[in-house]
């Protein structure tokens, strides 16, 4: 496949923009393992063409059926409800942009579904509920395998009847799950939650804001766990939220990497290593711990909680950077090892490139405004914990591309790219390049969306 636009453009500005961060001060070596990573990346066709992590060679919707989004409604013909809970192999192509609003939650249960937000026209898509007694999740992906969802916003501007079922995004007994370039914000519970048994998930290059106080939390990746699991957080921004940058607490056996994320503005902890289920064994490789106004110097950067130890950690770091003045590291006496206890999925950027790249590139597609102020607070160091007013901005409407051939790709990008405007053909090889036709036009569609 054709290396994407977006690829190239983001390779030229890290280029001219590298130098942002050298003025940070990288992790003393006394402080790492003294082994670099080894890497063993998955073997077998990848989500789409960049997938990264334990999650990659999810499936998603391919060879299956492309179920149309005509409307923002809640339910009925042509709305989000309906490829949602639809069997099958199934991608959800977007024809119109906005703010789509649950009366009632809906679960994503049936298998094979992905969920194409850089498809969508305009400003994109972002997911909400409408308050209330029902009001849950937006985005819950529960006892289910196969699932792919790209360029989606979800921002919870109004509150539900149970603070406790107020995530942004909750996996559940899940397994091959992949969450990429998403922004979550306002979340009453976790912006992000893994619930369950869970196992090979991806949550990636996606920006996870300014959860609303007094419980602003990042992401909980493991919440009563019932089994080894293997889970990559990757290349994402989380900003604003007080502490669980994310909250490591896995069984024994897990496979667990946190690499080139940016964390900024913590309250108390950053990110925080549990042993209440068999002691997490974590690779946390290549990430900028970032001061913000409310970080004080009592906050940690990276901490160790042995309450109801199980067994011991196997934390491993590598080459992160320490911004401010707070305490780096907490209780990892006895903890830290020399090499990863698992091999990295992938070969990680280093932590100054990966911030860089993380502030140009990290969550859903068109940015809003949302994540376009995160950026500038992780660029200036600004902003505070609970200052957002929960206003989801408006979306330009935009014209969706033509499809005739109702295959879900853009009938001029067809005639110029080995397929065929008047077939149906998403899952053929036009070019016989070991990628089907639908996956290079996301690819594409991807390009357009970041430009």
């Amino acid at each position: 496949m054709r290396r994407p636009l977006a690829t190239t453009f983001l390779a030229g500005v890290l280029v001219s923009l590298g130098g942002i961060v050298m003025s940070a001060c990288s992790q003393p070596a006394g402080a790492q393992g003294t082994n670099p990573p080894q890497v063993s990346r998955p073997q077998g066709p990848l989500a789409f063409a960049g997938a990264l992590g334990h999650g990659a060679l999810a499936s998603g919707g391919r060879g299956g059926r492309m179920i149309y989004v005509t409307t923002l409604a809640d339910r009925g013909p042509g709305s989000l409800r309906n490829c949602l809970e639809a069997q099958g192999a199934r991608t959800c192509v977007f024809r119109v942009a906005g703010t789509i609003r649950f009366g009632t939650q809906v679960l994503i249960r049936n298998p094979n579904l992905t969920i194409a937000g850089q498809t969508a026209p305009g400003g994109g898509i972002t997911l909400a509920h409408a308050g209330g007694r029902n009001g849950r999740t937006p985005l819950a992906i529960k006892g289910t395998q196969n699932v792919v969802v790209r360029h989606i916003r979800v921002r919870t501007d109004r509150n539900g009847g149970s603070l406790q079922s107020e995530d942004n995004f909750t996996i559940e007994n899940s397994r091959w799950v992949i969450l990429d370039h998403v922004s979550g914000s306002w979340a009453r519970d976790e912006i992000v939650n893994g619930y369950g048994d869970n196992d090979h998930v991806t949550i990636s290059h996606s920006i996870f804001s300014s959860g609303v106080p007094d419980h602003d939390k990042c992401a909980l990746l493991a919440s009563d766990p019932e089994d080894r699991q293997n889970l990559s957080f990757i290349g994402n921004i989380c900003a604003h939220n007080g502490d669980r940058n994310p909250d490591l607490n896995f069984p024994s056996g897990s496979c667990v990497e946190v690499v080139n994320n940016v964390f900024y503005n913590a309250t108390s902890r950053f990110t925080e290593v549990w042993e209440q289920f068999g002691g997490t064994a974590v690779a946390i490789v290549g990430n900028s711990y970032f001061a913000g106004p409310n970080t004080g110097n009592l906050a940690v950067g990276i901490a160790r909680d042995r309450l109801d130890s199980k067994a011991t950690a196997r934390v491993y770091l590598w080459d992160n950077i320490f911004n401010g003045a707070f305490q780096e590291t907490e209780g990892l006496g006895g903890a830290l090892v020399t090499s990863p206890t698992c091999p990295l999925t992938h070969t990680p950027k280093s932590a100054a490139n990966a911030r860089v790249e993380a502030m140009i590139s990290a969550g859903a597609f068109p940015r809003d405004v949302i994540d376009e102020r995160v950026v500038e607070d992780v660029r200036n160091r600004t902003g505070m914990i609970g200052a957002d007013n929960r206003v989801i901005p408006a979306a330009a409407a935009g014209a969706p591309y033509p499809d005739q051939d109702a295959d879900g790709m853009d009938d001029r990008w067809e005639a110029t790219n080995s397929a065929n405007p008047r077939r149906a053909d998403s899952w053929s090889d036009g070019d016989r390049d070991g990628w089907a036709n639908f996956d290079e036009f996301l690819a594409y569609r991807e390009a357009v969306v970041m430009q």
